[in-house]
């Protein structure tokens, strides 16, 4: 399993509006296939970044997310608040 971790630089001001179209699309990653699991926490100091948190199956897994209709709707409700491209990584499995 790995953990997608995902900074989201939201437009100053749109921070509300970010929110409630999250609350919309955490169903959508959630239901795809081999997700286990989502959550986006805001952060303390600068309060229009969000850290996205995905468990993933695989990479692949993630990727074959990107090359979904289901992408293109977590996109329509999400990328538009994007003052600029989300920094994405993957982390591997918790040491031991």
């Amino acid at each position: 399993m790995i953990v997608e971790h995902a900074l989201l630089p939201v437009i100053h001001g749109h921070e509300e509006a970010f929110e409630a179209s999250m609350l919309e699309a955490l169903p959508i990653i959630t239901s795809a296939p081999n997700c286990h699991g989502a959550q986006v926490r805001r952060q303390v100091e600068d309060g229009s970044i969000y850290l996205l948190l995905v468990e993933w199956e695989s990479i692949d897994a993630h990727s074959a997310f990107r090359s979904s209709e289901l992408f293109d709707q977590w996109k329509a409700l999400t990328h538009h608040f994007y003052s600029t491209p989300a920094d994405v990584k993957h982390f591997g499995e918790p040491l031991a």
